[in-house]
């Protein structure tokens, strides 16, 4: 964050749920800027979304808007929410703002990068079509997965469709993370087990 991006503040005007409304005495934001309210000790932040007149900018809350009132100070960070990215984060979840949310140390990374990224050029990305293995023997033979497609499942009551869900699942973190890790994340009895697994 620049000295000059530091300077640029506000105040909260309104509160609607998540839309927050906030007055700029300098400039407006940019849109897609992360804004942040000190709050108690906490931080929360906004996300510019439109400029609607007045050096007023309407702003969408990452997190609950709990505590927040009209007059608070708000910040310009000058830059927008941004998350980590490389190989360090590959098998982890993170919420919008990029902080891990399971349970273990923020990854050290290189790169972090705007969640508003366009999109790679067709250029860019690959013309192979590759089939993306489940592990589903009825899903792998009869009608198999193209890598970034989309996927919807049809059929009526009581033909599996939810334990296909579930079974895709825990193969994917099997294959992530390991058999021993998929068994600590959802103890299940032996039973349970094999009525999930078909």
């Amino acid at each position: 964050m620049t000295e000059k991006n530091s300077q640029n503040t506000g105040t909260i005007q309104q509160i609607i749920g998540p839309v927050v409304d906030v007055r700029f005495t300098d400039k407006l934001p940019e849109i897609f800027n992360a804004l942040e309210v000190e709050i108690g000790g906490k931080k929360i932040v906004l996300e510019t979304e439109q400029h609607i007149g007045s050096n007023v900018a309407r702003t969408i809350a990452m997190t609950s808007t709990d505590g927040l009132k009209r007059g608070d100070k708000v910040t310009d960070t000058g830059s927008p929410i941004s998350v980590p990215v490389g190989k360090n984060t590959l098998g982890r979840i993170f919420d919008v703002l990029g902080n891990p949310v399971d349970g273990k140390p923020a990854p050290q990374t290189e790169k972090r990068y705007s969640i508003h990224r366009p999109s790679p050029k067709f250029t860019e990305q690959s013309t192979r079509a590759e089939i993306l293995e489940t592990g589903i023997k009825v899903i792998d033979l009869i009608c198999p997965i193209v890598k970034g497609g989309k996927v919807g499942m049809f059929g009526g009551a009581g033909v599996g469709k939810t334990q296909h869900r579930f079974r895709a699942r825990w193969l994917f973190r099997i294959c992530r993370r390991g058999r021993a890790h998929a068994r600590r994340q959802r103890p299940l009895s032996r039973n349970e087990g094999l009525r999930r697994l078909g």
